[in-house]
């Protein structure tokens, strides 16, 4: 049996119409993140989002350029970190971990986003959690002040 061309047409047009539903499937929000190409620990954040069912997309940045769009969307210097996501309209800033992200959009604070500055070990992406140091993801507000938004006890 040959398949013409048009059946092949069919199969394809079919199969690229439940593409979308699949990703809609997992339930995870579209975040684009910002990253220099060559970090290893941006690379392991963004497959723990991935794995949570979050749509991600990167965009390869790096030097004084990642630093500027970091303070042009309201992220403070002392808040910074290796890797910025931006998602429904939030910065994310460094190693967040998705629960945090999750509790951001549903409870939609008026604020720039999240941070957790600097790379501290045992955060997601940087290094097993069961080895974690204590760090807090704060919450960066519209007027460039945070507050603690969660905290995490070493482990």
């Amino acid at each position: 049996m040959t398949m013409t061309r048009r059946a092949m047409m069919a199969v394809i047009a079919g199969f690229a119409a439940t593409v979308p539903l699949a990703g809609a499937a997992q339930g995870g929000p579209a975040i684009h993140v910002l990253k220099d190409p060559n970090c290893g620990c941006c690379t392991a954040w963004i497959e723990i989002l991935r794995k949570d069912g979050f749509s991600v997309t990167t965009e390869r940045s790096f030097g004084t350029l990642l630093i500027q769009h970091k303070l042009e969307n309201g992220i403070p210097h002392n808040m910074t970190s290796c890797h910025t996501g931006e998602i429904e309209g939030y910065m994310i800033e460094g190693h967040v971990p998705v629960a945090d992200i999750r509790r951001l959009l549903s409870e939609r604070p008026d604020a720039v986003g999240l941070a957790v500055p600097g790379m501290p070990y045992g955060s997601p992406g940087m290094g097993p959690e069961v080895e974690r140091e204590a760090y807090d993801v704060f919450l960066i507000r519209q007027d460039g002040s945070a507050e603690v938004f969660s905290s995490y006890q070493s482990a």
